[in-house]
């Protein structure tokens, strides 16, 4: 009996009479008795110095030793993460929301006269009772708690979610049918979303494969659905981003920015930004992208569809050429040829139209300031490649901005800004390059 009046077990390692050892050997002068374990430093164990025969030692806080903290990797994780699950989430949003208004506008009229408004109830029939019934529940508690912010979120219709709308979809596809051409191809592209879907419901981590995937299905389903926006899918060149839509009032006009022209090219080849066009301005040193990169016989094809080209290259024998070599550390005359070698080669190009008025090639000696690409600036399509010329490094190296044409329409500015092009790059390099092309001089 001890520590008042309670008997206590003897300790694991305890050495005393019962333990292997002698009851003296547990004591010191340094340790004072009595006390259920209150004769030792902390930490000491029985069997050890300063601990009483049949003492039971206090178990220490444990110490977990976890680092809560982010580092600079970590941050850049999961920012990656969550830019990657909000490009994901504004697709899946559209496609969502699209696919309702369809369901609604096809079943509705079908089932609304007989059954009102538990037409959704009637509509997912007794395959669908067990998800629909659970949408009415999640309906009911979110009135009660107040979640429906507006009215017309208030029908069972918004608590459905895409693969419950898939469902609708492809149980009643007769209904649809007369508006769709091809059931397969609908219900495979919302089938492959559910991959992105659930990945960015769960705040899971999504590839960038996965992401790209998921884009083009909401886009093609979007097109599918009629839902596509002038522009989306612009014959040839660059789709108009679901993302850029929403927020591009925040960066003017600009499509894209790049860090370089090799960049730009994985996105954007020139064969999708030059092919079809109706319309090219472009002026600079040299003109690399289009003559370099677009062959001689693609230019005589569009030339000969129609396509109107005015060409304004930086004169070789000026001396902003000269200028130009010093700054890059080449040879004297290096880039003079290089350039001189272009315009012939253009020149070369024009000479096999049978209208070659519309191919027109010149030159201006001022110091260049930036190059650009206009490809149908005056049309809702249009795009612009501009690149502004830095000291010491070249046309291929320096960072590339992507503008779409004055006809770019964003839901959030208004029609009077966007008709003046207030706020828009575009129309400045336009401005330039027309300022240039004025005091240029023809190559004959």
């Amino acid at each position: 009996m001890g520590a008042g009046g309670l008997e206590l077990p003897p300790g694991d390692g305890g050495e005393g009479p019962d333990g292997g050892g002698t009851a003296g050997e547990a004591g010191t002068a340094d340790d004072p008795t009595g006390g259920f374990g209150m004769g030792g430093p902390p930490g000491r164990r029985l069997g050890e110095a300063g601990l009483q025969p049949g003492a039971v030692p206090l178990a220490r806080p444990m110490e977990i030793g976890a680092d809560v903290g982010w580092g600079e990797d970590d941050w850049a994780e999961v920012r990656t993460r969550a830019q990657r699950a909000g490009r994901a989430y504004v697709w899946l949003n559209l496609v969502e929301q699209r696919m309702r208004a369809v369901v609604a506008a096809v079943l509705r009229p079908i089932y609304e006269p007989v059954h009102g408004e538990e037409w959704v109830i009637a509509a997912a029939g007794p395959a669908g009772q067990e998800w629909v019934q659970r949408a009415v529940a999640v309906r009911e508690v979110s009135r009660r708690k107040g979640y429906l912010l507006d009215p017309a979120d208030d029908t069972l219709i918004s608590f459905l979610t895409l693969p419950q709308l898939r469902e609708l979809m492809v149980q009643h596809w007769p209904c649809f049918e007369p508006y769709f051409d091809d059931r397969r191809e609908v219900e495979l592209a919302l089938d492959e979303l559910e991959v992105a879907r659930s990945a960015v419901a769960r705040n899971r981590a999504l590839s960038e494969t996965v992401l790209a995937q998921a884009e083009r299905m909401c886009r093609r389903l979007l097109e599918r659905l009629g839902a596509a926006p002038e522009g989306v899918a612009a014959a040839g060149r660059l789709p108009v981003d679901a993302v850029e839509e929403l927020v591009g009032d925040r960066f003017a006009d600009v499509a894209g920015v790049h860090a370089d022209r090799v960049r730009l090219q994985r996105q954007l080849p020139a064969e999708d930004l030059f092919g079809g066009a109706r319309r090219l301005d472009a002026i600079g040193i040299g003109l690399n992208l289009l003559v370099q990169n677009y062959s001689g016989r693609r230019l005589v094809r569009l030339a000969e569809a129609g396509c109107r080209v005015r060409l304004l290259f930086l004169n070789p024998a000026s001396s902003a050429v000269k200028r130009r070599e010093r700054e890059l550390g080449l040879k004297k005359g290096e880039l003079a040829r290089s350039v001189e070698t272009n315009i012939l080669h253009m020149r070369r190009v024009r000479s096999r139209l049978r209208d070659q008025g519309a191919f027109e090639i010149h030159v201006f000696d001022e110091i260049p300031r930036f190059t650009a690409y206009m490809v149908d600036g005056d049309g809702p399509d249009g795009l612009a490649v501009v690149q502004s010329y830095l000291r010491g490094a070249r046309g291929m190296e320096t960072p590339v901005l992507v503008l779409r044409g004055p006809g770019r329409t964003v839901p959030s500015v208004p029609s009077a800004v966007r008709e003046e092009g207030e706020g828009a790059l575009f129309p400045a390099y336009r401005e330039e390059f027309e300022a240039f092309w004025a005091d240029s001089r023809s190559v004959s």
